[in-house]
C-alpha cells in the first residue's frame, strides 16, 4: 500500500507520536517505515512487496521535493528511506551533523539535458536559458554534465570523482553565453516551456513522462557514476532483519531485472 502524505500530515504525525506512551514492542511486529521518492523508488518498493516478500510488512511512504526525509528517518518517523545518493547524502549528514547507514545501493537514474526547442545540442543559441537543480550535489552534477555535453568549460583542476562540487564560479568558457537557472529539483521538468535546455534528475524526469533513455538530448554514463540510489537509515537500525532483508531483496538479480525491463535503460540496476 502506498501512501502520499503532505508534509503537514507527516509533520503532525511525528508530533503525535512524541504524545504516545513508550511500549514495548518487537521491531518485526510492525511495518517497516520506508521514506521513498515515488518513481521508482516506490515502485521498487511495490514489486519487492508484492512479488518477493508478501511476508515483509512494508509501508510505503511517497515523499515530495520539499519535506527534509533524512530529518524525518533520523527523529524516528520513518526506519529508512530510499531517495537519494552519496554525495547528496554525505551533503545532509555535513548539515545534520551526524551520520546515516547505507544498507543498500541499488540503481543509477542519469541526469539528462532535455529540451523543447531544439533537438540537438549544436542547435543551441547565444544566451540561451538553462535550468539546472538548486541543490548543490545535482547543481555540480549538471555543470559537470553540461561540460561533456561541449557547452561548457570548469576548471580544469575541478575533480568531481573526488567529491569536489562545481558551481557556477567555477565555469572559465561558455562560449554560448548560457544563462544558468537554480529551480527547485522537483519543479524542473515544469521549465521546459520556458528554457531551451533544462537538466533533470532521473526520478524527475520519469515522473513527468519523459523517457530518459529516448528523450535526453544527452545523458550521464552509467560507468563510473557515483550517483547511485541508496537505502538509508539511522546506524542503531541497520542490523534490523527487516532492513537486511529488504538491502538483500533490492540488491538482488529479480530487482536488477524489474529495473531493466520496467525503465528500458532510463534506471539502471547496480547489481546485475
Amino acid at each position: 500500500m502506498v501512501h502520499r502524505p503532505t508534509r503537514r500530515h507527516l509533520l503532525l504525525s511525528a508530533a503525535a507520536l512524541t504524545l504516545l506512551p513508550v511500549l514495548p514492542a518487537r521491531a518485526g511486529d510492525a511495518p517497516l517505515r520506508v521514506l521513498a521518492s515515488a518513481v521508482p523508488h516506490a515502485e521498487i518498493l511495490t514489486f519487492v512487496q508484492r512479488r518477493l516478500a508478501p511476508d515483509l510488512r512494508l509501508k510505503i511512504i511517497e515523499i515530495t521535493g520539499e519535506l527534509r526525509v533524512n530529518e524525518l528517518t533520523l527523529a524516528g518517523d520513518a526506519d529508512a528511506n530510499f531517495y537519494q545518493h552519496r554525495p547528496f547524502l554525505e551533503t545532509e549528514e555535513a548539515i545534520l551533523k551526524t551520520k546515516f547507514a547505507v544498507t543498500a545501493t541499488v540503481h543509477i537514474e542519469p541526469l539528462g539535458i532535455y529540451s523543447r526547442r531544439v533537438t540537438g545540442l549544436d542547435a543551441v543559441p547565444e544566451g540561451a536559458a538553462v535550468s539546472l537543480s538548486s541543490n548543490v550535489t545535482n547543481l555540480s552534477r549538471g555543470l559537470v554534465l553540461l561540460q561533456a555535453a561541449g557547452l561548457i568549460r570548469l576548471r580544469p583542476d575541478l575533480d568531481p570523482a573526488r567529491r569536489q562540487l562545481a558551481t557556477p564560479r567555477d565555469i572559465v568558457d561558455n562560449p554560448r553565453r548560457l544563462k544558468l537557472l537554480e529551480i527547485e529539483p522537483a519543479q524542473l521538468p515544469r521549465t521546459l516551456d520556458d528554457v531551451t535546455l533544462a537538466v533533470i534528475n532521473g526520478n524527475y524526469a520519469l515522473q513527468a513522462g519523459l523517457v530518459p533513455a529516448k528523450d535526453a538530448l544527452a545523458l550521464e554514463p552509467a560507468e563510473g557514476n557515483p550517483y547511485a540510489n541508496l537505502l538509508v537509515t539511522v546506524p542503531e537500525k541497520a542490523e534490523d532483519p527487516r532492513i537486511q532483508r529488504l538491502s538483500r531483496l533490492l540488491e538482488g538479480p529479480e530487482v536488477a531485472a524489474f529495473i531493466r525491463e520496467r525503465y528500458a535503460g532510463s534506471v539502471i540496476p547496480v547489481h546485475s
